[in-house]
């Protein structure tokens, strides 16, 4: 009774996807590791688990989501016109995208940072050595101003070619129309394991920027960006205390851990603060696991896209995943 009676009293935006009974989630348009279609036509990838992982936070029940796929231009718009409740696709956290357009960007759950795709036979060790080499971009992203920023500071000219997709600019780099690809590195690693023969081909160890993406939601409503901050810090907290998909049932039942007892719901209060059921976060690791084997699956190295865990690990591994106290 307690639940449903602080459900009553939820955010507006949690509480239209209740009532819609689904959660209307913004992904990528196609990009390994991140979303794309498997063969039976079946979204698979991070964003993707990120999406159906807050499903079973607010429903217990991970078929409930539906995925509109959105292109880097449209993206923002969709969210701040309601077509969509959130926004989980590789998008930067930037000052301006935060105070300009109407939207709150949320918890970093991937650390990346703009890379060069190039063809091996071109010889290339270093960017700058790409003296007006025609370069695929993809319009409406931080790449495009990135790329424009690095080649006008080493004075080497480039000449853009603009993409709506991600799939275009890679069939146009290899047909040639392009003698390289400027995006996120991890992007470029999902595009080089697409490629007929990705040994050809080679992510420049060069990084121009910092891209951290972060889920984006509607300013306004901050009991959603709550819910949002806190089930991705959830996911992340379970790899530190070792909680995982197989032993989160075990662990509920018989860690004394006060954290891993608040983050199962042991005891009710984190569940009550977002207005969820109190195994909320029990139930999510039970459905996709823990941040940590939702990279493995999705893009660590056993999969084609075999991108290291890197800034991606945990900051106790040497990386900058670093969950705040969930207490």
């Amino acid at each position: 009774m307690a639940f449903f009676g602080t459900a009553a009293q939820a955010g507006p935006t949690l509480d239209q996807v209740r009532a819609r009974g689904t959660l209307v989630c913004g992904i990528h348009t196609g990009v390994a590791g991140f979303a794309l279609p498997d063969s039976r036509g079946t979204w698979q990838g991070l964003d993707v688990d990120l999406c159906r992982g807050l499903a079973v936070a607010i429903f217990n029940d991970v078929s409930k989501v539906r995925f509109v796929p959105l292109s880097s231009s449209t993206r923002f718009t969709a969210l701040g016109s309601g077509e969509i409740d959130v926004l989980f696709r590789t998008s930067t956290q930037t000052m301006l995208r935060d105070t300009t357009l109407g939207l709150r960007h949320v918890t970093t759950y991937f650390y990346d940072g703009h890379g060069f795709l190039v063809r091996n036979s071109l010889g290339v060790r270093q960017v700058r050595e790409m003296n007006g080499a025609t370069i695929c971009l993809i319009q409406g992203t931080t790449n495009e101003q990135v790329t424009a920023d690095y080649f006008r500071s080493v004075n080497v000219p480039f000449r853009p070619v603009v993409f709506e997709r991600t799939d275009q600019a890679a069939a146009a780099l290899q047909a040639g129309r392009c003698d390289s690809f400027g995006s996120d590195a991890s992007q470029l690693a999902a595009v080089r394991s697409t490629m007929q023969n990705p040994r050809e081909w080679t992510v420049l160890p060069e990084r121009f920027s910092k891209e951290p993406y972060g889920a984006y939601v509607r300013r306004g409503d901050d009991d959603w960006f709550e819910l949002v901050r806190w089930y991705t810090t959830a996911i992340i907290e379970a790899e530190e205390q070792g909680v995982t998909a197989a032993n989160a049932e075990q662990m509920r039942r018989t860690s004394t851990n006060p954290n891993t007892r608040r983050l199962l719901g042991v005891t009710p209060e984190l569940g009550q603060s977002l207005k969820l059921d109190p195994l909320w976060a029990y139930n999510v690791i039970r459905a996709i696991g823990n941040y940590g084997e939702l990279y493995e699956r999705t893009m660590g190295e056993n999969t084609p896209v075999a991108l290291p865990r890197g800034p991606n690990n945990l900051w106790t591994n040497g990386g900058l995943m670093y969950p705040l106290p969930m207490r």
